[in-house]
């Protein structure tokens, strides 16, 4: 059976770190915008909606072809806001439209960089192993370190300092994962039971090291412009 998916792209207002980032040029497009083309080009059926209190950046994503069915209330727009009860709020309004979707994908829109496969291989991975959360994770080696513990006197090491293993011996085991912040794909029956994006048996969706970049600084875009101007093309802004 055709599973329902909701995409969920949250985006307010207000930021601290970088002022405005969600409708910031980025390589030729406001940021919010290169997450939506990402989610409506995807083959699988995702209904793209954006979440927003703002209606400068309503604007933006219905000119780039993304649903605003809402303005987000003002009680879920605030600094300390979470992501989960705005992606309730989302499903609640879907539902009561008669539209209850199966699974809720979440697309951070300060993680920019995605490739063109991606979307359609977290969907085709959560479909296919049937786990109730999927997050989007990115490998790191093992080389993590902990300082010294009070009452101790020395650092301590998440692998073998005097069996330090070469890079190119290291298994998937070995590494650790990062969870990017970029991708979650949630069953929605995980949201309203335990109101988190994250929960059941959960799954790690591995991404390319270079969609593992989260803006949350001026160097952060700095470094996104760069990598989505080497994949797709794009020099000061204009493709190539």
């Amino acid at each position: 059976m055709t599973q329902k998916i909701l995409c969920v792209i949250p985006v307010r207002g207000g930021s601290k770190g970088v002022p405005g980032k969600n409708a910031r040029p980025l390589a030729g497009k406001p940021l919010l915008t290169w997450s939506i083309e990402q989610a409506l080009a995807a083959t699988a059926n995702l209904e793209v909606i954006v979440s927003t209190d703002d209606e400068a950046l309503a604007e933006i994503a219905r000119q780039a072809g993304a649903s605003v069915p809402f303005m987000r209330p003002a009680e879920l727009a605030q600094d300390a806001t979470q992501t989960e009860p705005v992606i309730e709020h989302a499903i609640a309004h879907c539902t009561a439209e008669g539209r209850r979707p199966d699974a809720v994908m979440l697309l951070q829109a300060t993680s920019p960089v995605r490739l063109p496969d991606t979307l359609d291989r977290a969907v085709q991975q959560f479909l296919e192993t049937g786990v109730d959360s999927l997050v989007g994770v990115v490998p790191q080696t093992p080389f993590f370190w902990h300082p010294a513990a009070p009452g101790e006197t020395s650092a301590t090491a998440e692998y073998d300092p005097a069996h330090r293993p070469l890079r190119q011996d290291l298994r998937a085991t070995d590494y650790f994962y990062r969870e990017t912040g970029s991708l979650y794909l949630t069953r929605t029956e995980i949201y309203e039971r335990e109101h988190n994006r994250i929960g059941g048996k959960v799954g790690l969706f591995v991404m390319d090291e270079a969609e593992g970049i989260d803006i949350d600084t001026l160097v952060d875009l700095r470094i996104a412009e760069q990598v989505l101007g080497d994949l797709h093309g794009i020099a000061n802004g204009e493709f190539v």
